[in-house]
Parts: C-alpha cells; structure tokens; sequence
C-alpha cells in the first residue's frame, strides 16, 4: 500500500488520468484516520531515533496548487515530534540575494544535516514550475534544469539523504469550495491572496507544467508519488504511509550506551 501512489520511471504522466479522490482508494474515515494516528505514533518513535543516531538524512518534498494542503500536512503530520530534529523550510519568491546566484543555492543551504528529517514547503520544482508558466525564464533554460535537478538529487542521494516527493492532487472544484472557506471566514483571509485567482485562471498551464516535472524528475533515488489529496483525511494517510515505511526499511537505532554506565551513581 505505501507504493500505491507511487510514479515509475518512465512513464509519462497525466494527471488527467490520476484521480484527486482519496474516497476511491479508501471507504472508511473513521478507519483512516485512526490509521494515520497509529501511524503518526511510530512515525514519533522513529524520528527520537533518528534524531539520537545521527547518521542520516531525510527530506520530504512537497507540491501542490494553491489550497492543495501542504501546510495542513505539515501540521499534522509533525504533531509530537522532538522539534530539534525537524526542519521545515517554506520557499517564497526569490529574494535579490538568492537570484544573483544559481536557482539551486538558496535550496541546498537547506537540505537536512545528519540526524534530521527535512520538510520542504515548496521547492527546487518551483523553478521548473512557476518560472515556466510565468515565463521568467527562455524555455531553454527551464527545460535544461529537469536534468540538473535529477543530478542534483542524486548527489543528495548518493551522500545519505533518502527523498520522497509528495504532489498533493487536488481537483479544481475542490481549491474552489477551499477558496471560499477562506473567503466566508475572516480567521482565513490572511490565507488568501489575489494572486490565487490569477493562477488559477492558469490551471492548464500549470498541470502541464507539473506533468512534465513528474514525468521526467521521477528516478529511483527521488521518487514522485501523486497524493489524491480532495480528501484530507485521505492524503494525510497515505503520506505517512510512505514515510513510516520507508523509515522502517531503514531502520534507525538508538546509539549504544557507553561502557561503564549500571556503575554509575548519582550522589
């Protein structure tokens, strides 16, 4: 179950065919999020472990429309965690600084150290992504950096850091009614800018953009999965399916204790 969204190498992708709904995958809410509450507990467990042994890296990337959840994923999917170990870094328009080097600079200053787990906000792909749909960029730029980004993130790759990438699907009826939540409630304006409308009116643009990021950046060291994700409850799940199994396969330990230690005595 942890591969059922997950791309192959490949294959080219059309989001058309990829469905937004996690209620075709999953009948049962109540079922779901239980899961994703036992789930989330071992996924606490791991990360102590992980964060005392000190060894590797993990970083977990996510993308998605406006609306499509990335902060209510973080939020809950974090919830229990030894903070120190965790980091989460959201990427914004470029500042003066970050564009007067090359696009991946402000992104590798942020990749997880040993013993940390890495969470993006956004990513490297926004440069393959909204560069192209805005056009910021000639094509022959972008469309070199689906390349740099795989050599990128095998470098990564090959120096202990395991990626997972998560595309948060999201249908464009359901970022309406979330638009609109956030409209109706004045505790969510803050969440809505006017920009949104005008990506929106992008929508095709961007899901060829993201069909092309998915098809030629899924490798088998940084594989994409596409998260239906209409239904929170749903995305939240199979995200962490992912991540605890992929935790798991790697097996992080404790450190041994030093030698000497059942003598001790605490005066």
């Amino acid at each position: 179950m942890p591969k059922t969204h997950q791309l192959k190498t490949g294959t080219q992708v059309d989001l058309a065919d990829c469905s937004t709904s996690g209620s075709d995958f999953h009948d049962e809410r109540s079922a779901a999020e239980k899961e994703f509450k036992q789930l989330r507990r071992q996924f606490i467990e791991q990360q102590h472990a992980w964060y005392a042994e000190g060894r590797r890296k993990l970083l977990i990337v996510l993308q998605a429309m406006d609306a499509g959840g990335k902060d209510g994923t973080i939020r809950l999917m974090t919830r229990g965690v030894n903070p120190q170990g965790v980091r989460v870094t959201s990427f914004k328009k470029p500042s003066s600084r970050e564009l007067s080097r090359d696009y991946l600079w402000r992104v590798h200053r942020f990749v997880p150290r040993a013993g940390m787990i890495g969470i993006f906000n956004r990513s490297h792909y926004e440069d393959v992504l909204v560069v192209r749909v805005n056009r910021i960029v000639p094509e022959s730029v972008w469309r070199a950096r689906y390349e740099q980004i795989n050599q990128f993130e095998k470098l990564l790759s090959e120096t202990g850091t395991t990626i997972l990438k998560f595309f948060l699907h999201i249908s464009k009826e359901e970022q309406k009614e979330r638009f609109q939540d956030r409209l109706d409630e004045p505790d969510k304006h803050w969440k809505f800018s006017l920009d949104d409308l005008e990506k929106r009116k992008q929508w095709e643009d961007y899901m060829a953009a993201y069909e092309d990021a998915l098809t030629r950046c899924t490798t088998s060291w940084a594989p994409w999965y596409v998260i239906p994700a209409d239904q929170k409850w749903y995305r939240n799940l199979a995200i962490m399916r992912v991540i605890v199994d992929t935790v798991n396969g790697l097996n992080p330990q404790f450190p041994e204790a030093e030698d000497g230690l059942d003598s001790v005595v605490i005066e």
